[in-house]
């Protein structure tokens, strides 16, 4: 199997929890790329990169569910790594790039806990399913 059809198998077969996991990692992933890039005076793929990770930061606003009361807390973070992206692609500053990736790493880490947590509650605590 190659890599792409495991990597699509991985997305195709993957909950909406794992999906957005995934979808914070991708972000992380460009985030660094185009910090590397950046220190390298590679402008075209520093600029690439952070709109690869603007998308994803996009893709997690629209897929938001609004249902829930966090969704008011979170949005505006979205928007503001959203902006701050922008920012540091026009004044090619790697601080910036370095704050929005700490908010990431913060989302993801959190999100993970998430997943665990509604693992354990819908397996059980302990193997007790």
């Amino acid at each position: 199997m190659s890599i792409q059809a495991y990597q699509n198998n991985s997305v195709e077969t993957a909950s909406p929890g794992e999906l957005t996991l995934m979808l914070y990692n991708g972000c992380i992933k460009f985030i660094r790329i185009a910090r590397k890039a950046m220190e390298n005076n590679e402008i075209e793929k520093k600029n690439t990169n952070i709109q690869k990770a603007q998308k994803i930061i996009q893709e997690l606003m629209v897929t938001m569910d609004q249902q829930y009361e966090v969704t008011q807390e979170i949005m505006p973070l979205y928007d503001y790594m959203n902006r701050r992206l922008v920012e540091a692609n026009t004044k090619n500053d790697v601080e910036i790039l370095d704050e929005v990736e700490g908010l990431v790493v913060e989302f993801r880490d959190t999100w993970k806990q998430v997943i665990l947590e509604s693992r354990k509650m819908q397996f059980g605590q302990g193997g007790n399913a």
